[in-house]
């Protein structure tokens, strides 16, 4: 395998691990996988021609790259406490969950005092990107780490950017979700005083996509899970809250100012707590629609049954 890659051990099947790995099977890598959830490996192994391990160590055994995609970097420290032993020096480490960059740049030097390697490489895209492999991958590490990481990251991704030192591509990551949940919000907000003045939600998301107010939730979240009621984007309101709360973090690390962005995660934090758990982070347009006393409706956007 180019990039002296060959035998990848992942854990984290969840929904977008599971394509994420599908894809490196796909890849031609000798793959081992574990999840928390019973079954759940063995399930990825029959579809798809991994192996499945008992456990993180055994995930690890043999593995040239191991690839962690979990909910927070508390699991990522458990999973990698457990497989650190049964990897060999040289082997690299590429944590692939959205994670703390603080935590993460604490594990990187204690894999490093075993000569273990480590790359954050957190994604952008969803699910639908997952699956055709086609992320957004924010890198953080080394430039050698990343060159030997390349082909497995080329699997996942058509844009990988180096965005510097272990822990830079997890800051851009939160930064980006901030920048994302923000517009998501403005973009409700717009529909939901556009609604009670007599326009069309789904015609003012038209106009938005024609015009400068045009963004990532005007395109791809507002029709297909807000205005059709459907809420089932994949990503989790209590993932864009930890991922705010990591942003926030980083702003007060940097002794950044930050009023607007205090107040986005407020207004996410605020979604989670009245909706409460489980929900998809689409779902704080309900939040917002509380707070109007109106909910969203187009007669242009058939709801899901």
């Amino acid at each position: 395998m180019a990039g002296g890659i060959a035998r990848v051990g992942f854990v984290g099947l969840g929904r977008m691990g599971w394509p994420m790995a599908r894809r490196l099977a796909e890849a031609g890598f000798t793959l081992s996988v574990h999840d928390a959830v019973p079954g759940r490996a063995a399930a990825f192994a029959g579809a798809h021609g991994a192996r499945a391990a008992a456990d993180p160590a055994d995930c690890a055994a043999d593995a040239e790259a191991f690839v962690t995609m979990l909910p927070t970097s508390r699991e990522v420290a458990e999973v990698l406490h457990a497989a650190a032993p049964r990897l060999a020096p040289g082997a690299l480490v590429i944590e692939m969950s959205s994670g703390e960059p603080a935590a993460t740049r604490a594990l990187s030097e204690a894999l490093a005092a075993r000569g273990i390697g480590m790359l954050d490489a957190p994604v952008s895209g969803g699910v639908a990107r997952a699956e055709t492999g086609e992320l957004a991958i924010m890198a953080g590490g080394d430039a050698a780490s990343l060159d030997r990481a390349m082909p497995l990251l080329r699997a996942l991704g058509t844009a990988v950017t180096h965005c510097g030192a272990i822990g830079a591509g997890q800051a851009m990551k939160a930064l980006n979700n901030l920048v994302s949940a923000a517009g998501f919000l403005a973009s409700v907000e717009a529909l939901l005083i556009g609604s009670r003045f007599g326009l069309d939600p789904a015609t003012m998301v038209d106009v938005l996509n024609a015009s400068t107010g045009m963004n990532n939730s005007t395109q791809k979240k507002l029709r297909q899970f807000v205005l059709s009621r459907g809420f089932d984007s994949g990503f989790g309101l209590d993932l864009m809250v930890k991922d705010l709360t990591i942003a926030l973090s980083v702003g007060r690390e940097t002794a950044t100012p930050a009023p607007l962005s205090a107040q986005v995660r407020e207004m996410w934090a605020s979604a989670a707590a009245m909706l409460g758990p489980g929900q998809d982070h689409t779902a704080a347009a309900r939040f917002s629609e509380a707070l109007a006393a109106h909910e969203l409706a187009s007669a242009q956007v058939q709801r899901k049954g």
